[in-house]
């Protein structure tokens, strides 16, 4: 007999449907893009979708790292599809994206990480599509200060970086990763562009506290951290880390006004929060912005020939 809690019915999600999510599906195939959305079997997908905003993965679907609570493959990479960031913005454009976050497999075989990919991204963007925010969730680039400061140049509106789990745990949950060095992270981006707001992520259900989660988030506020999410963890496979415990909604809140009460401009807490849910309702919040409601006027153009819809389409590459 299995160990493993019984999932509590305010985990259960209907199954994603709609036009703008076909859509976007659709064309990731097509253009054989990556997201995490999908890669990481996340739940709030088919919401995310519908309301126009989308976290593509950069570098392909295989990653270096071995992290214990991840869906996405690891392995050795294979060669950088330097196409990649025109036919992401082309993607962007056609679906007239008002909010797209950029994230990535970590590629610790490049000299950069793939820095250089996420700019490059970052900047066609902005080119084909200004009116588009964007976000990156970044990995660590093994603590390499000029890495992110290539990221940072090339203007995201957030820069967001997983803890993940609270110290005691990071070696059983993502063993490559380090506390200390993803703190210099933070203070290093809030030291070099602070006018870009800094993020993190936690997931609870690994056997951490909730007191050492108020100790994190206290070390998170002191190193320039100003907008945080917490959700539960959810088992993508038996292969992967076992779930000690499901977290309540109302502990979820609880965490979230502990986090208020310490200084934090904005937390998204739940048992179905992802890095990149509400991403665009949460960089508003935190920044005294509003967020418009989606409506039917939304652009859906890109620079070149006429493709798709009006998109301007560049050959995937071919299977290797």
């Amino acid at each position: 007999m299995s160990d493993t809690p019984r999932r509590p019915e305010w985990l259960k999600m209907p199954y994603p449907d709609g036009s703008n999510f076909r859509d976007l599906k659709g064309l990731v195939g097509d253009q054989k893009l990556h997201t995490v959305c999908e890669s990481a079997r996340c739940p709030n997908i088919g919401e995310c979708w519908n309301h126009r905003t989308a976290t593509f993965m950069l570098l392909g679907d295989v990653c270096t790292r071995s992290c214990g609570f991840c869906n996405i493959a690891t392995g050795r990479p294979g060669p950088v599809d330097e196409g990649e960031p025109e036919r992401v913005a082309e993607a962007v454009a056609y679906l007239g994206l008002r909010y797209a976050v950029l994230t990535s497999v970590n590629r610790d075989e490049l000299p950069d990480g793939g820095a250089g990919i996420y700019a490059r991204t970052l900047t066609a963007i902005h080119r084909v599509l200004p009116t588009c925010q964007v976000e990156v969730l970044i990995p660590d680039f093994r603590g390499d200060e000029p890495a992110l400061h290539t990221v940072l140049d090339a203007d995201p509106c957030v820069l967001n970086h997983n803890v993940e789990t609270v110290p005691r745990l990071y070696s059983y949950v993502h063993p490559q990763a380090k506390y200390d060095r993803d703190l210099t992270l933070f203070r290093r981006s809030r030291a070099y562009r602070p006018d870009i707001p800094v993020k993190t992520g936690l997931m609870v259900g690994h056997g951490e506290t909730f007191e050492e989660c108020v100790s994190l988030m206290a070390d998170l506020l002191a190193a320039g951290v100003s907008t945080m999410t917490i959700g539960q963890y959810l088992r993508p496979t038996p292969k992967h880390l076992p779930i000690v415990r499901y977290w309540s909604p109302a502990e979820f809140a609880d965490l979230r006004r502990a986090g208020l009460d310490l200084g934090f401009a904005h937390i998204e807490a739940g048992p179905l929060v992802r890095s990149s849910y509400h991403a665009a309702e949460q960089e508003a919040a935190a920044s005294g912005k509003e967020f418009g409601p989606v409506t039917s006027e939304q652009p859906t153009r890109a620079p070149g020939e006429a493709g798709r819809r009006g998109l301007a389409v560049r050959p995937a590459p071919a299977d290797r």
